[in-house]
């Protein structure tokens, strides 16, 4: 179940290697502050957001990715932080030799992922219990895909010839149901960037039971 980021934003070491970056720090909307925590950051490209994660007093991150080239960037650019070429599966925590996370990030991840269940049931088998999962995706409800069609901008959004585009669209209520049904309670949602209801982006957390 691969992860893709794209090269071309990896290959710039100080930018987010999200292709939107909602407003301030998306990934830091969690119920608890980071500080003392320890954090997997799943997908995390070029490494930006695992030390933007650490800036903010995390006790451990760890970065993981499927992408050679954005783990080699990721450890030259920031080497206090360990990163793996890892795919994120039930079994990361055996393969990383760690004990369980406070906290599992993925910034603009499951938006690629052709398996989001089984990417959501990893991130919840990295978790201790009442651990939080944080994902940032882009944002698709009805006015906003109205807007799009009306304005003919539907073959730009969802462009199929972009090559690692793309798989999933998500809005808060898919999104939602598939938070719940991979066995996480407590969501929480906000939509980002934009006026209420045509948001670029969403954050929606939610904790392990």
């Amino acid at each position: 179940m691969p992860v893709y980021t794209p090269d071309q934003y990896q290959h710039d070491r100080r930018r987010p290697h999200s292709f939107t970056v909602y407003g301030d720090a998306p990934v830091f909307h969690l119920p608890q502050p980071l500080a003392g925590k320890r954090v997997l950051d799943a997908g995390c490209g070029n490494g930006f957001w695992s030390d933007q994660i650490r800036a903010r007093g995390a006790a451990e991150v760890v970065g993981i990715d499927g992408s050679s080239s954005g783990i080699e960037i990721a450890r030259a650019t920031y080497p206090g932080i360990r990163f793996e070429q890892q795919l994120l599966t039930e079994t990361v925590l055996q393969e990383l030799r760690c004990e369980p996370f406070d906290a599992v990030i993925a910034v603009e991840v499951i938006e690629h992922v052709f398996d989001p269940r089984g990417f959501v049931h990893a991130c919840r088998s990295a978790l201790k219990p009442g651990g939080t999962i944080v994902l940032t995706t882009p944002y698709h409800g009805y006015l906003k895909n109205l807007a799009m069609a009306v304005v003919d901008k539907w073959d730009f959004h969802h462009n199929p010839l972009w090559d690692g585009g793309h798989v999933k669209f998500w809005s808060r209520a898919t999104l939602s149901a598939l938070l719940t049904e991979c066995g996480f309670v407590d969501l929480r949602f906000e939509g980002r960037s934009r006026v209420p209801y045509m948001w670029m982006g969403m954050i929606m957390s939610a904790r392990k039971k």
